[in-house]
Protein backbone atom coordinates (compact mmCIF):
# COMPACT_ATOMS: atom_id res chain seq x y z
CA UNK A 1 0.00 0.00 0.00
CA UNK A 2 1.55 3.59 -0.75
CA UNK A 3 1.03 6.27 1.64
CA UNK A 4 2.09 9.72 1.62
CA UNK A 5 2.59 11.79 4.59
CA UNK A 6 1.28 14.96 5.06
CA UNK A 7 3.22 18.17 6.01
CA UNK A 8 4.44 17.77 9.02
CA UNK A 9 3.41 18.87 12.58
CA UNK A 10 6.44 17.72 14.04
CA UNK A 11 9.76 16.65 13.04
CA UNK A 12 12.60 14.34 14.81
CA UNK A 13 15.90 13.32 13.98
CA UNK A 14 18.28 11.36 16.13
CA UNK A 15 16.74 10.86 19.47
CA UNK A 16 19.06 9.45 22.04
CA UNK A 17 18.12 9.62 25.77
CA UNK A 18 19.79 7.26 28.29
CA UNK A 19 19.23 5.98 32.28
CA UNK A 20 22.51 6.00 33.28
CA UNK A 21 23.77 2.80 31.38
CA UNK A 22 20.52 2.19 29.38
CA UNK A 23 19.75 3.50 26.52
CA UNK A 24 16.00 3.94 25.95
CA UNK A 25 16.27 5.79 21.99
CA UNK A 26 19.03 4.83 20.02
CA UNK A 27 19.13 7.45 17.40
CA UNK A 28 14.93 7.45 16.18
CA UNK A 29 13.42 9.52 13.46
CA UNK A 30 10.07 10.24 13.10
CA UNK A 31 7.57 12.55 11.14
CA UNK A 32 3.96 13.20 11.97
CA UNK A 33 2.02 14.51 9.57
CA UNK A 34 -0.08 17.66 10.02
CA UNK A 35 -3.81 15.79 10.36
CA UNK A 36 -2.26 12.16 10.80
CA UNK A 37 -2.69 9.42 13.60
CA UNK A 38 -0.01 7.49 14.41
CA UNK A 39 0.07 4.68 16.88
CA UNK A 40 3.34 3.69 18.48
CA UNK A 41 3.68 -0.20 19.91
CA UNK A 42 5.86 -2.12 20.91
CA UNK A 43 7.00 -4.55 24.12
CA UNK A 44 7.28 -3.13 27.72
CA UNK A 45 10.74 -1.37 28.07
CA UNK A 46 11.15 -0.63 23.77
CA UNK A 47 10.91 2.80 24.35
CA UNK A 48 7.76 3.81 22.80
CA UNK A 49 6.74 5.95 26.42
CA UNK A 50 10.29 7.79 26.50
CA UNK A 51 9.67 8.18 22.56
CA UNK A 52 6.27 10.06 23.64
CA UNK A 53 7.50 12.10 26.56
CA UNK A 54 10.12 13.18 24.37
CA UNK A 55 7.93 14.41 21.48
CA UNK A 56 5.46 16.05 23.60
CA UNK A 57 8.18 18.17 25.03
CA UNK A 58 7.99 16.54 28.91
CA UNK A 59 11.20 14.81 28.57
CA UNK A 60 14.37 16.42 26.51
CA UNK A 61 16.22 14.36 24.76
CA UNK A 62 19.94 13.43 25.45
CA UNK A 63 20.88 14.15 21.35
CA UNK A 64 18.89 14.87 18.57
CA UNK A 65 16.08 17.60 17.59
CA UNK A 66 12.88 17.67 17.99
CA UNK A 67 10.69 20.59 15.49
CA UNK A 68 7.13 21.48 15.80
CA UNK A 69 4.71 23.70 13.53
CA UNK A 70 4.29 26.94 16.15
CA UNK A 71 2.43 29.36 15.24
CA UNK A 72 1.04 30.58 11.90
CA UNK A 73 3.26 27.53 10.99
CA UNK A 74 6.64 28.57 11.97
CA UNK A 75 9.29 25.63 12.71
CA UNK A 76 9.85 25.52 16.98
CA UNK A 77 12.99 23.74 18.02
CA UNK A 78 12.32 22.55 21.69
CA UNK A 79 15.24 20.51 22.61
CA UNK A 80 17.33 22.90 24.21
CA UNK A 81 14.33 24.72 25.65
CA UNK A 82 14.24 25.18 29.60
CA UNK A 83 11.62 23.59 31.45
CA UNK A 84 10.04 26.50 31.89
CA UNK A 85 9.90 27.02 28.30
CA UNK A 86 9.37 23.13 27.11
CA UNK A 87 6.10 23.96 30.05
CA UNK A 88 5.21 26.67 27.78
CA UNK A 89 5.30 24.97 24.71
CA UNK A 90 3.32 22.03 26.30
CA UNK A 91 0.02 24.46 27.32
CA UNK A 92 -0.22 26.45 24.10
CA UNK A 93 1.04 23.92 21.30
CA UNK A 94 0.15 20.19 22.77
CA UNK A 95 -2.49 18.09 24.47
CA UNK A 96 -2.27 15.12 26.62
CA UNK A 97 -4.50 11.78 27.21
CA UNK A 98 -3.96 9.66 29.45
CA UNK A 99 -5.07 5.94 30.45
CA UNK A 100 -6.29 7.26 34.01
CA UNK A 101 -7.39 10.61 32.82
CA UNK A 102 -6.01 12.35 36.12
CA UNK A 103 -8.79 14.17 35.83
CA UNK A 104 -9.32 16.39 39.30
CA UNK A 105 -12.27 15.02 41.03
CA UNK A 106 -13.16 17.58 43.11
CA UNK A 107 -14.04 19.78 39.87
CA UNK A 108 -17.02 19.61 37.60
CA UNK A 109 -16.57 18.43 34.17
CA UNK A 110 -16.88 21.41 33.04
CA UNK A 111 -14.14 22.88 35.61
CA UNK A 112 -12.06 20.42 34.11
CA UNK A 113 -11.78 20.70 30.76
CA UNK A 114 -11.77 24.84 31.08
CA UNK A 115 -8.49 24.40 33.14
CA UNK A 116 -6.25 24.98 30.74
CA UNK A 117 -7.14 28.08 29.36
CA UNK A 118 -7.99 29.56 32.74
CA UNK A 119 -3.87 28.71 33.22
CA UNK A 120 -3.17 30.33 30.02
CA UNK A 121 -5.37 33.55 31.76
CA UNK A 122 -8.28 33.29 29.26
CA UNK A 123 -11.77 34.99 31.59
CA UNK A 124 -13.70 32.48 33.05
CA UNK A 125 -16.61 32.58 31.32
CA UNK A 126 -14.94 32.08 27.74
CA UNK A 127 -12.96 29.29 29.45
CA UNK A 128 -16.16 27.68 30.19
CA UNK A 129 -17.88 28.59 26.59
CA UNK A 130 -15.30 26.76 24.76
CA UNK A 131 -15.13 23.88 27.34
CA UNK A 132 -19.22 23.44 26.94
CA UNK A 133 -18.92 23.28 23.34
CA UNK A 134 -15.98 20.79 23.72
CA UNK A 135 -17.88 18.54 25.84
CA UNK A 136 -21.68 18.91 23.78
CA UNK A 137 -19.45 17.83 20.85
CA UNK A 138 -18.03 14.51 22.46
CA UNK A 139 -21.59 13.71 23.39
CA UNK A 140 -21.52 15.27 26.89
CA UNK A 141 -23.91 17.60 26.87
CA UNK A 142 -25.87 18.05 30.08
CA UNK A 143 -23.32 16.38 31.91
CA UNK A 144 -20.98 19.63 32.46
CA UNK A 145 -22.10 19.97 35.97
CA UNK A 146 -21.47 15.93 37.35
CA UNK A 147 -18.28 15.27 39.12
CA UNK A 148 -15.52 13.26 37.99
CA UNK A 149 -16.42 10.13 40.57
CA UNK A 150 -20.30 10.35 38.90
CA UNK A 151 -19.16 9.59 35.23
CA UNK A 152 -18.52 6.39 33.56
CA UNK A 153 -14.70 5.50 32.51
CA UNK A 154 -15.88 6.01 28.90
CA UNK A 155 -17.37 9.86 30.41
CA UNK A 156 -14.68 10.60 32.22
CA UNK A 157 -12.22 10.18 29.33
CA UNK A 158 -14.39 12.43 26.77
CA UNK A 159 -14.21 14.79 29.71
CA UNK A 160 -9.96 14.45 29.06
CA UNK A 161 -10.23 14.93 25.49
CA UNK A 162 -12.02 17.97 25.81
CA UNK A 163 -9.17 19.04 28.19
CA UNK A 164 -6.76 18.19 25.46
CA UNK A 165 -8.19 20.05 22.76
CA UNK A 166 -9.98 23.08 24.60
CA UNK A 167 -6.94 25.21 24.10
CA UNK A 168 -6.97 24.48 19.90
CA UNK A 169 -3.74 22.06 20.36
CA UNK A 170 -2.12 21.21 17.12
CA UNK A 171 -1.22 17.83 18.25
CA UNK A 172 -2.43 15.63 20.60
CA UNK A 173 -0.52 13.19 22.75
CA UNK A 174 -2.63 9.66 24.32
CA UNK A 175 -1.11 7.59 26.50
CA UNK A 176 -2.71 4.37 26.72
CA UNK A 177 -5.86 6.39 26.32
CA UNK A 178 -8.32 3.19 26.11
CA UNK A 179 -6.05 1.01 28.50
CA UNK A 180 -8.50 0.86 31.68
CA UNK A 181 -11.64 0.76 29.35
CA UNK A 182 -13.80 -2.74 27.94
CA UNK A 183 -13.42 -3.35 24.42
CA UNK A 184 -17.18 -1.56 23.36
CA UNK A 185 -16.34 1.59 25.68
CA UNK A 186 -12.72 1.67 24.15
CA UNK A 187 -14.28 1.70 20.93
CA UNK A 188 -16.16 4.89 21.71
CA UNK A 189 -13.14 6.63 23.26
CA UNK A 190 -11.01 5.91 20.48
CA UNK A 191 -13.84 7.07 17.82
CA UNK A 192 -14.46 10.43 19.85
CA UNK A 193 -10.63 10.72 20.47
CA UNK A 194 -9.86 10.70 16.63
CA UNK A 195 -13.07 12.71 15.86
CA UNK A 196 -11.58 15.30 18.23
CA UNK A 197 -7.80 15.40 16.14
CA UNK A 198 -7.53 14.30 12.98
CA UNK A 199 -11.44 15.49 12.51
CA UNK A 200 -10.73 18.59 12.93
CA UNK A 201 -7.33 18.31 11.13
CA UNK A 202 -4.88 17.98 13.97
CA UNK A 203 -1.97 15.50 14.92
CA UNK A 204 -2.60 12.53 16.78
CA UNK A 205 0.14 10.01 18.48
CA UNK A 206 -0.87 7.12 20.42
CA UNK A 207 0.79 4.71 22.83
CA UNK A 208 -0.80 1.22 23.10
CA UNK A 209 -0.93 -1.77 23.11
CA UNK A 210 -4.54 -2.51 21.46
CA UNK A 211 -3.70 -4.09 18.10
CA UNK A 212 -7.67 -2.57 17.67
CA UNK A 213 -7.16 0.94 18.72
CA UNK A 214 -3.71 0.64 16.53
CA UNK A 215 -6.11 -0.25 13.21
CA UNK A 216 -7.81 2.82 12.95
CA UNK A 217 -4.59 4.86 13.27
CA UNK A 218 -3.60 6.16 9.70
CA UNK A 219 0.04 4.42 10.58
CA UNK A 220 2.21 2.05 13.12
CA UNK A 221 5.60 2.64 14.42
CA UNK A 222 6.79 -0.35 16.20
CA UNK A 223 9.42 -0.29 18.10
CA UNK A 224 12.25 -2.44 19.81
CA UNK A 225 15.19 -1.69 21.51
CA UNK A 226 15.06 1.90 21.86
CA UNK A 227 14.44 1.72 17.83
CA UNK A 228 11.34 1.82 15.15
CA UNK A 229 11.75 -1.08 13.33
CA UNK A 230 8.42 -0.93 11.16
CA UNK A 231 6.73 2.29 9.96
CA UNK A 232 3.66 0.85 8.31
CA UNK A 233 0.01 2.62 6.87
CA UNK A 234 -2.92 0.98 8.21
CA UNK A 235 -6.18 -0.21 5.95
CA UNK A 236 -8.36 2.16 8.80
CA UNK A 237 -6.95 5.51 7.49
CA UNK A 238 -7.45 6.88 10.69
CA UNK A 239 -9.69 9.60 9.48
CA UNK A 240 -12.98 7.80 7.45
CA UNK A 241 -15.34 8.25 9.96
CA UNK A 242 -14.71 11.67 11.08
CA UNK A 243 -16.13 14.12 8.94
CA UNK A 244 -19.69 13.60 9.49
CA UNK A 245 -18.59 14.82 13.42
CA UNK A 246 -19.36 18.35 14.36
CA UNK A 247 -16.66 20.48 14.20
CA UNK A 248 -15.71 22.86 16.65
CA UNK A 249 -14.16 26.74 16.13
CA UNK A 250 -11.51 27.67 18.31
CA UNK A 251 -14.04 30.61 19.37
CA UNK A 252 -16.62 27.98 20.86
CA UNK A 253 -19.04 27.10 17.89
CA UNK A 254 -19.72 23.97 16.83
CA UNK A 255 -20.74 23.23 13.27
CA UNK A 256 -21.97 20.18 11.64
Amino acid sequence: MTYSTPAPALVARGLVKRYGPLTALAGVDVSIGTGESVAIMGASGSGKTTLLHCLAAVLPPDEGSIVISGADSTPVEIVGMSEDQRSAVRRSHLGFVFQEHLLLPELTALENAALPLLVLGRPRREAEELARGWLAALGLAGMEERRIGQLSGGQAQRVAIARAQVTGASIVFADEPTGALDSTTSSEVMSALLHATTGQGRSLVVVTHDRDVAARCSRVLRMRDGRIVENEPTRGGGTSQDAAQPHVEHGGEIRR
